[in-house]
């Protein structure tokens, strides 16, 4: 793709879903209230609907596509699968970069075990209407017994430069 084809100001959301073919983000509440369209820009959550693609120039953008590694799930989604956490699966995507980024901190700072408070603190940003949060704690929990036994590698989520952007 090329930078002309990008408006600048069209929201990273809309790059990544409507241009580069990357429809995990989901767009739903526009406004940064919901969490469905978290992705990682330069290593940090953040809300796609709410950034600018400009903004994205030269960065590097990760999203939910990024966790997995080929046809192998990451640690993350397979608890999430494994504990019943996925039901319409519209906040889904923005639950795991979110959980992901939890954990990723959490295993570098080689902290206690995760409390519910703390996830859900982590979690807040993200609303799901489909359930009441239970399997989505379990599912945390899960992942992060998992995480603290794969190798590094298999924590970081691949990730590429906003090329549309440029």
């Amino acid at each position: 793709m090329q930078a002309d084809d990008v408006w600048e100001g069209e929201s990273l959301l809309y790059l990544l879903r409507e241009r580069l073919g990357l429809p995990g983000s989901k767009n739903a509440c526009e406004q940064g209230e919901c969490g469905s369209c978290t992705v990682y820009l330069d290593g940090l959550p953040v809300c796609a609907c709410l950034v600018a693609a400009g903004q994205a120039r030269g960065r590097s953008v990760g999203t939910v596509e990024g966790l997995a590694s080929g046809d192998a799930l990451h640690p993350v989604q397979e608890a999430f699968v494994e504990a019943g956490a996925v039901q319409c699966g519209f906040c889904t995507p923005g639950l795991l970069v979110t959980a992901h980024d939890l954990l990723t901190r959490r295993g570098q700072a080689g902290q206690d075990p995760l409390s519910d408070p703390e996830i859900r603190e982590a979690l807040a940003g993200n609303l799901c209407r489909c359930t009441g949060y239970e399997k989505i704690l379990e599912a945390v929990r899960l992942a992060a017994g998992r995480m603290a036994q794969a190798p590094e590698s298999a924590q970081a989520p691949e990730s590429a430069q906003a090329e549309g952007a440029q």
